[in-house]
């Protein structure tokens, strides 16, 4: 009788070593194929999938994504390393299917965690011919040009608000189509949805997440304006992961069937690209919306997550945390990363709570897309949501960016420096009246990497510029907006917009890699009352009167918005303000001797150019002296641009009351 080691192997493991980290456990059952999920031809279709710990594996056909429509069922059959898989003949193109998976004696059907499709509300997988999902002229497609990291000025967006509001002028509210359309105006004529993102100059809209998530039910989203409904519909962020390689649905004319939504986010990338903006896409594989029911956890209970004592940890305040040390959610989440890169040309990756993964998967992942592009981005959040069982100096942690290559950290440095503590919202920063913030701003203008010139009191943890994500507001928390009028209650519309103003010329002007929230350039605000006297700083789910983008304050604040515009075309003509390595930055870059708490000067100089740059934080003007010579004043606290604005000669120049001041001195006068 032949002996099956397999079995022998899998027992000793369960009832002997119990554990998934074992030598036994990853010597056996470790799977380094690229070929799970479901493989398509016209002739026949492959379905893989990993379950070393199933005693039983079945393929379930269905004709649709939902209801009573089954049509087959078939065994699988386990094949090294604990992979089933079954040859199914015949053009499955359209079909949907799930697993049925017995462990324990117990069946489950499960999704294929590796589905590149799904049907509504993502309870079953489809096969799919994604050639048949590609737009006219997809693979022709040029990628806007990009070289260097610090290049990238990032726009946070959600798909939903950039279109939900009727202000808008957009037909495909809500959906991607409506980023993709052009042409679109407010009501006085102004851009808005695309073109003006494009008018904004940008490089790179982040989209928050766009993978199919569990919130919302798409049945609801099939033929509804959002502007129209009787009823708000459901909202949220989608930081609850469901099927992470297959798209959200309610953001598709049709979520019911699986292919529309991946012709139609194709069609909004290809829309992006040729305006000549990159595409990046925030994914969230620390935790799931799901724990015990999930995908991951009934094909292979307790693998894909940490726990202890037999409990899952919590790492991200959600319910659970992936455990990405392991080998197989290592290579899920590189698979995964990879499929976007490819399949959907995607430019750029923002990692959730990035300090719970760890390093090493990290810098795998960035290997593996430089193999695809290396000017795909890679950033995220340095920090957890809460304990985690993965050790310290393991994680991806802001404290731990110098041991990753190529992957860049949120600053809440500078971000919390600038306008105030984001869990305060009556603390001010620099821009708003605070005094004691001098030196954490100057630590946001090295981009947090190490300068003789910073307090030594003060903590940088950045290698590089590149690995630094400057910001002021993210869909987190309040907006810029909302965090000056809940700081500074009693200020007048005029003093918040200068506050404003200078909290982007610092992000834009320091060195790193600037992120701005969508709105934010036309003071975008989320209130809770008609009053307009408190500000929603969670608007997860929200409707969308208090999360959708109103294009009409972009009219009643177009003077800000030329101002964002002014210093994104600025920060673009000179290379001084995007250096790429810390040697550059600590030759090339000097604080000037200035006194006052809230006053900083600094030069950035080079054997081309010379610029000074003053932020002055005070509610009244400042003198500061700065190098002789002739200078040429590009902005201050009205203006902002590649056009000149005046001519000043001398060492002692004023500054206007809250407001950034940058001259640049003409080249001749520089040799």
């Amino acid at each position: 009788m032949e002996i099956d080691w397999f079995k022998i192997i899998l027992i000793y493991w369960r009832y002997v070593v119990q554990s998934y980290d074992s030598k036994e456990f990853q010597l056996e059952f470790n799977y380094d194929q690229k070929d799970l999920g479901s493989t398509y031809t016209k002739e026949y279709t492959v379905f893989k999938v990993w379950a070393p710990t199933a005693e039983e594996m079945k393929i379930m056909l269905y004709e649709e994504g939902m209801g009573d429509n089954f049509t087959l069922s078939e065994n699988m059959v386990q094949g090294d390393s604990g992979v089933w898989s079954i040859i199914l003949q015949g053009d499955l193109n359209g079909t949907y299917y799930t697993y049925r998976v017995k462990i324990d004696g117990v069946e489950q059907e499960v999704v294929d965690p590796y589905a590149k499709a799904v049907g509504a509300n993502g309870i079953r997988g489809m096969v799919i011919d994604l050639s048949t999902t590609n737009p006219k002229g997809w693979r022709e497609t040029v990628k806007p040009s990009f070289h260097k990291s610090t290049d990238a000025i990032i726009y946070e967006l959600h798909i939903r608000d950039l279109s939900a509001d009727v202000s808008s002028g957009i037909q495909h509210k809500g959906k991607y189509l409506g980023l993709a359309e052009t042409n679109t105006k407010n009501k006085k004529g102004l851009p808005t949805g695309l073109d003006h993102i494009k008018e904004l100059g940008v490089t790179h809209v982040h989209l928050i997440p766009c993978y199919d998530y569990n919130s919302l039910d798409e049945t609801m989203f099939l033929g509804i304006s959002i502007d129209k409904a009787t009823n708000e519909l459901p909202y949220n962020w989608g930081y609850d992961p469901l099927n992470y390689n297959a798209l959200e649905g309610s953001y598709a004319t049709d979520p019911f069937h699986g292919e529309v939504r991946i012709l139609e986010f194709k069609q909004m990338i290809q829309a992006l690209h040729k305006k000549g903006i990159r595409v990046i896409m925030d994914m969230v594989y620390n935790h799931t919306a799901m724990t015990k029911d999930s995908n991951f956890n009934k094909l292979v209970p307790e693998y894909y997550y940490r726990t202890k004592d037999g409990e899952f940890t919590d790492g991200s305040a959600c319910g659970n945390e992936t455990a990405s040390e392991r080998f197989m959610m290592r290579k899920f989440i590189i698979d995964s990363v990879l499929y976007y890169a490819t399949e959907y040309q995607i430019d750029g990756f923002r990692f959730d709570l990035m300090g719970l993964h760890d390093i090493e998967t990290m810098n795998a992942i960035r290997n593996a897309v430089d193999q695809v592009d290396y000017s795909i981005l890679l950033y995220g959040e340095g920090w957890t949501g809460g304990d985690s069982p993965l050790a310290e100096e393991e994680r991806a942690l802001k404290a731990n960016v110098s041991k990753l290559i190529g992957v860049a950290a949120f600053s809440d440095d500078i971000r919390d420096s600038i306008k105030g503590s984001v869990f305060n919202k009556q603390e001010k920063g620099f821009v708003n009246g605070a005094i004691n913030k001098k030196e954490m701003i100057k630590m946001g203008v090295t981009g947090a990497v190490k300068h003789k010139q910073l307090h030594k009191s003060i903590s940088c943890w950045s290698p590089s510029p590149t690995q630094t994500i400057n910001y002021v507001s993210a869909h987190d928390d309040l907006t810029l907006w909302d965090k000056l009028l809940s700081s500074v209650p009693n200020g007048t519309k005029e003093d918040l917009v200068q506050m404003n103003k200078l909290a982007a010329a610092i992000v834009m002007a320091s060195q790193g890699i600037p992120f701005l929230q969508a709105g934010e350039e036309f003071l975008r605000s989320k209130p809770a009352n008609v009053e307009n006297t408190e500000y929603i700083s969670n608007s997860y789910k929200s409707p969308d009167s208090v999360n959708s983008i109103k294009w009409n304050q972009k009219s009643e604040n177009i003077k800000v918005f030329q101002y964002y515009r002014g210093l994104i075309a600025f920060r673009k003509a000179h290379s001084l303000l995007r250096m790429t390595t810390a040697t550059e930055l600590q030759q090339q870059l000097h604080f000037l001797p200035c006194w006052n708490k809230s006053v900083i000067a600094f030069e950035l100089k080079d054997e081309k150019e010379h610029i000074v740059i003053i932020y002055n934080g005070n509610p009244n003007s400042k003198y500061v002296c700065i190098p002789n010579g002739d200078w040429t004043v590009y902005i201050n606290s009205q203006q902002a641009g590649t056009e000149p604005i005046a001519k000043f000669k001398g060492r002692l120049v004023q500054t206007d009351p809250i407001s950034c001041l940058v001259l640049v001195r003409e080249l001749n006068d520089c040799l």
